[in-house]
């Protein structure tokens, strides 16, 4: 299991029964020097309070798990932003009718990248993005490797 799945694993659970979701968990740097940064949400937004108050659930679960073997890192909790990454299949239904960018591992119909209205999920395995001309991609969701929100001004 990588470092971000034990960080997800671990701490979901505890911010979770504080009314906390988290979104996504990355590491980042060598052994050493890593840094690892939880995105939270919760209804009505994330305040600063709120991520210092996260940081402090998170931090001794890491210390006494030693995710990182007793090495120094860094831990940075924030808000998903503006442009939030969906991750989880329930995110795909949750912001349906939003705009979203999509990324793929490989391409499908000669494209890497989808942009357009989220309709959803279809048979819980493919998202379903209404691009250009209103035509609809259903992309496996095996193949996206990024997606979020795009935040219009």
């Amino acid at each position: 299991m990588n470092p971000e799945q034990t960080l997800f694993r671990l701490c979901e659970p505890v911010l979770s029964g504080e009314g906390y979701e988290l979104v996504l968990v990355e590491v980042a740097g060598a052994a050493g020097r890593r840094t690892a940064r939880f995105f939270i949400d919760k209804p009505g937004g994330v305040t600063l309070e709120d991520c210092s108050r996260a940081s402090r659930l998170v931090d001794p679960l890491i210390d006494e798990n030693q995710v990182f073997s007793g090495g120094p890192y860094v831990l940075e909790v924030s808000s998903p932003g503006l442009e939030r990454p969906l991750v989880k299949p329930s995110d795909y239904e949750r912001f349906a009718g939003r705009k979203v960018r999509v990324k793929l591992h490989r391409p499908l119909d000669g494209r890497k990248k989808f942009t357009g209205t989220l309709q959803g999920m279809s048979n819980g395995k493919n998202i379903v993005v209404e691009v250009e001309n209103n035509q609809l991609a259903e992309i496996p969701l095996e193949t996206v490797s990024r997606a979020n929100l795009v935040h219009e001004w």
